[in-house]
């Protein structure tokens, strides 16, 4: 138990370190720049060093205990700054993925109903394609219907629902959830994490960590926004910080929605046989929609 409990306490320093200390000295670092040189000397590289080698003489010069507790002020001031963004990141998880808040409504729809008609228009290009295709399409004609449908997929999986495309991607794998088998997936999904095998669960646990730190890492963002305030270089970091978040944040939903759906097609059926509304004897294969009907009705509990 004394290792087991030396490891635990390795991994929370080690994460406490990554997720709050590093980044938040970085800002610090940031507030000490635009203190110092501001707007007028954003760029001034020599007095930013002439700064920074006074800054060093008076800590040298301090006591060392005094040295210890600026230490310390820093860490905690760090940490501090860590704790704030760490709590601001819902609020960048519901920019990215959505329903926005009710000030936000009608920027919403809006965004939503233009994202919905280009969906439909990209739709309808590829059924033309299809149709002017009649039988065995050639080589060149099977490419613009590839073509036409890449485009389809990559706007929205499904019918969009959300003003952004990582949105789309979380309501994709429900109406697909809905439509396809018949599960209510925002009730469904808890029972059927339970019955998943372990390689499942890890596959999807890790989809989802990326996606939290990049989350985590486009929160960032915040601060330095503020910080342009007094120094217009931090809206520099604050866009590379965001874009970087951002892009990660992408890739990490397109492979948690993508597994996520592999795991309704395949292991569908457990949950229905763990429910008692699916027979065991038919073996493997997809969930019926008959049978994620009742599930649906089975987990919602007239709700």
């Amino acid at each position: 138990m004394g290792g087991f409990f030396e490891q635990l306490a390795k991994t929370l320093a080690d994460r406490w370190i990554s997720l709050l200390v590093l980044p938040g000295a970085f800002f610090l670092g940031a507030v000490w720049l635009a203190v110092n040189l501001g707007h007028a000397d954003a760029w001034n590289v020599a007095l930013a060093a002439r700064r920074v080698e006074n800054s060093a003489d008076t800590v040298r010069d301090l006591p060392s205990g005094a040295q210890a507790l600026l230490v310390v002020a820093v860490l905690a001031a760090a940490s501090g700054v860590g704790f704030v963004v760490q709590a601001l990141a819902g609020v960048t998880r519901r920019v990215w993925l959505g329903p926005w808040p009710r000030p936000f409504v009608t920027v919403a729809a809006a965004r939503t109903a233009r994202r919905r008609a280009r969906w439909h228009q990209l739709v309808e290009e590829r059924r033309a394609f299809e149709a002017a295709s009649p039988g065995t399409p050639t080589h060149e004609q099977q490419d613009r219907i590839d073509t036409a449908a890449d485009r389809v997929t990559r706007l929205a999986m499904a019918e969009p629902g959300r003003p952004t495309w990582m949105g789309d991607r979380i309501h994709a794998v429900e109406s697909i959830a809905h439509h396809r088998y018949g599960l209510d997936l925002t009730y469904g999904w808890s029972r059927l994490w339970l019955v998943l095998p372990d390689a499942a669960r890890t596959e999807l646990t890790a989809a989802h960590s990326a996606f939290a730190a990049a989350v985590a890492t486009g929160t960032w963002a915040l601060p330095y926004l503020v910080l342009t305030v007094v120094w217009w270089p931090a809206g520099l970091i604050a866009a590379g910080i965001g874009l970087t978040g951002w892009a990660r944040a992408r890739s990490a939903v397109a492979d948690l929605t993508t597994l996520t759906e592999a795991t309704l097609d395949l292991h569908g059926r457990t949950l229905a046989v763990a429910l008692g509304v699916g027979d065991p004897t038919e073996g493997t294969g997809p969930l019926t929609i008959g049978e994620g009907e009742r599930i649906t009705d089975l987990v919602r509990k007239g709700r």
